[in-house]
């Protein structure tokens, strides 16, 4: 018995004779939280897939995953089922779809509940309620008997956690929980987790692209990189010191927000990942890797580098590479020119109605215009080989400006011109 609470051993997947996940291993610990980082495609969410019993029926598995040293692998469909529902949660990527429109959210949340805990439908309902009030939902009794459409995309998520945890269960799976929210929200659900592993001592097999998420959430990060775990280690060690040629090249390629980072091209891989359809059988980075050499073609194992594990013969003669090559390979300094695009005091106003719906005929449909500015006094310019970044919380006006800009939309007021 290994004691941990997720043991995963030789994991490999494959889809139609194609390789997605090859051999990766991994303990997760009680209370742990453990990010797997990585390009898409490389097989992140393959791992969940295979844990959770999600993928198609093209998928072949092979090695150990043991949860509570049981072997889920070798557990008949309705005994894995039974532990997947009860003891193992997920949360997944785009809450708008997760969730069934059709249904209130009070009845997914305590539709588990009945199922695995056979509490009856009142009792259910109540321990919805009592979720969502410590998901930080505000009147979780109105929210538990609203539909999907009528939650902002952070309540869904929140909603979407409440439901995983409806039964209690020690594990939490969540597959890029927050890349469908704007920043602020995905602050918010970050504190949210944070304070559930605090306050039940849940563990989280945390999937992510977002290395700053990770950072801030994970004690443990495994890079994964074309089917393969290429380092693995402490968060602060993988992510502060890192060892393969991969993971030093991802970490450099995060834009900085240092002012002497401006006018330089953001450093980047050379290269595609090699599809599933055509392993290397030596390192599996070594076509885009600057170091390659012919010893590169040999297998390839996870290794003790410093404090942690790599995939890479020879990383410790790596030193800081890219970190201090980046300015004097890849630096193109900005030069400014004659602005492309003006934007002066640029306006865009809405207007919509407020009333019954436009196919009741009884009684009267009565209609207020309500008018509302998406832009509002917004100016810019944009030299040649310049990049501008807008950011800013859903519905702030981001996306109009960017139609605006593109003539998608006609301007209210401002621009180079009349308005339209």
């Amino acid at each position: 018995m290994s004691g941990a609470l997720l043991e995963v051993r030789d994991l490999t997947v494959c889809y139609d004779g194609n390789a997605a996940v090859r051999d990766v291993s991994f303990c997760l610990q009680r209370g742990e939280a453990l990010g797997i980082v990585g390009e898409s495609g490389s097989g992140k969410s393959s791992i969940a897939g295979a844990i959770l019993d999600f993928l198609g029926q093209n998928a072949r598995i092979s090695g150990q995953i043991l949860f509570q040293d049981r072997d889920l692998l070798g557990l008949s469909r309705t005994e894995r089922r039974r532990i997947l529902g009860r003891q193992i949660g997920s949360v997944f990527q785009d809450p708008f779809t997760a969730l069934n429109p059709a249904l209130r959210i009070g009845e997914q949340i305590a539709e588990p509940i009945v199922q695995h805990l056979r509490l009856p439908q009142a009792a259910a309902m109540r321990r919805a309620v009592e979720l969502l009030h410590q998901m930080g939902i505000h009147r979780a009794d109105d929210v538990a008997r609203t539909f999907p459409h009528q939650l902002s995309g952070g309540m869904k998520q929140r909603a979407l956690i409440a439901a995983a945890l409806a039964c209690g269960p020690p594990l939490l799976i969540l597959d890029e929980p927050t890349t469908a929210l704007d920043v602020t929200v995905e602050a918010q659900i970050l504190r949210l987790l944070t304070r559930l592993r605090r306050q039940f001592g849940i563990s989280l097999l945390f999937i992510s692209h977002n290395l700053g998420v990770v950072r801030r959430l994970c004690d443990s990060v495994a890079v994964m990189y074309a089917s393969q775990f290429v380092e693995l280690g402490r968060a602060h060690n993988v992510l502060e010191r890192p060892a393969h040629p991969y993971s030093k090249g991802l970490l450099a390629s995060r834009p900085q927000l240092r002012a002497e980072s401006r006018g330089y091209r953001l450093p980047a891989i050379q290269g595609q990942m090699p599809t599933a359809a055509h392993p290397d059988e030596g390192c599996v980075f070594q076509p885009r890797c600057p170091f390659a050499e012919p010893a590169c073609a040999n297998p390839q194992t996870l290794q003790q580098v410093s404090r942690h594990l790599a995939r890479c013969w020879k990383a410790d003669a790596l030193g800081d590479w890219p970190r201090q090559a980046v300015e004097a390979i890849d630096q193109g300094p900005f030069r400014a020119g004659d602005a492309l695009v003006n934007v002066t005091r640029l306006r865009k106003t809405f207007t919509t109605r407020r009333g019954l719906a436009a196919w009741q005929v009884w009684p009267r449909p009565r209609y207020r215009p309500v008018r509302f500015n998406a832009v509002d006094d917004v100016s810019l310019s944009i030299s040649p080989g310049e990049v501008l970044g807008l950011v800013g919380e859903s519905g702030c006006g981001k996306s109009t400006l960017g139609r605006l800009a593109l003539r998608l939309l006609e301007r209210t007021g401002g621009g180079d011109g009349p308005p339209a």
